[in-house]
């Protein structure tokens, strides 16, 4: 993006809601934060079932594994709440007048999202295994469908967060950087011809107001030997 800092523009520039929604970024931060609703709500709601009518007990439908459960729903929450956060720092983004704070936003950006994507990797692996090594009880078939809603888009998650757009976005914003020229003031030419502006309230500057007298210039050493200057 010509003259931007770290992909937004000026500083203290007019947000339009609109504009902002329709962004790539923002939609693709509304999906993901739909992602982790459905992985953690779905493993809360009905990966919690009944083995059968001799277990009253609720056990966790990935091969009776609570690890498997619990960390399912630790990344959604964190995925879920990560997402509310650089929403609105996506919002407040071009407020933000500092070049070290807004290279430190992208900087936190890309961090998450890469942390993000390996959470969700494991999340898949883990409990993907799980599912596998899981038998299918005339309890546990009633939370099938949500088993496999979670592992799925646990799958959906790592692409968006790693390789869609939050992850290599965020590089990308990185490495615009910044361009110097929004933080030089209005008064300086771009023309590199330009004469240095004139002190305000003269109409050539300082120097017109106080003229310099020409001086005769004295080469000492082109002198004679011998001469010595006279002393006044």
């Amino acid at each position: 993006m010509e003259g931007a800092s770290f992909g937004a523009g000026r500083a203290g520039g007019a947000i339009d809601p609109v504009d902002f929604l329709k962004q790539p970024q923002t939609l693709i931060r509304v999906t993901t934060w739909i992602f982790s609703i459905v992985v953690f709500g779905s493993i809360i709601n009905e990966c919690y079932v009944n083995k059968d009518s001799q277990h009253p007990e609720l056990l966790c439908i990935f091969n009776e594994n609570e690890s498997a459960c619990s960390y399912g729903i630790a990344v959604g929450v964190i995925a879920f709440f990560g997402c509310i956060f650089f929403f609105v720092v996506d919002l407040y983004f071009q407020q933000i007048s500092s070049v070290k704070d807004r290279k430190r936003a992208v900087l936190l950006d890309l961090g998450f999202s890469g942390f993000l994507a390996f959470l969700w990797f494991v999340a898949f692996c883990f409990l993907a295994n799980q599912w596998q090594r899981t038998t299918l009880t005339r309890g546990f078939s009633q939370g099938a469908d949500a088993a496999r809603a979670a592992i799925t888009f646990s799958f959906f998650s790592i692409i968006i967060w790693v390789s869609v757009v939050l992850a290599l976005r965020a590089l990308q914003r990185y490495r615009l950087g910044t361009d110097m020229s929004l933080f030089a003031t209005e008064q300086f030419g771009t023309d590199p011809s330009a004469s240095y502006p004139g002190y305000p309230g003269g109409s050539s500057g300082w120097r017109a107001r106080r003229p310099t007298r020409a001086r005769p210039h004295r080469d000492l050493r082109a002198q004679p030997k011998g001469y010595q200057v006279p002393a006044y």
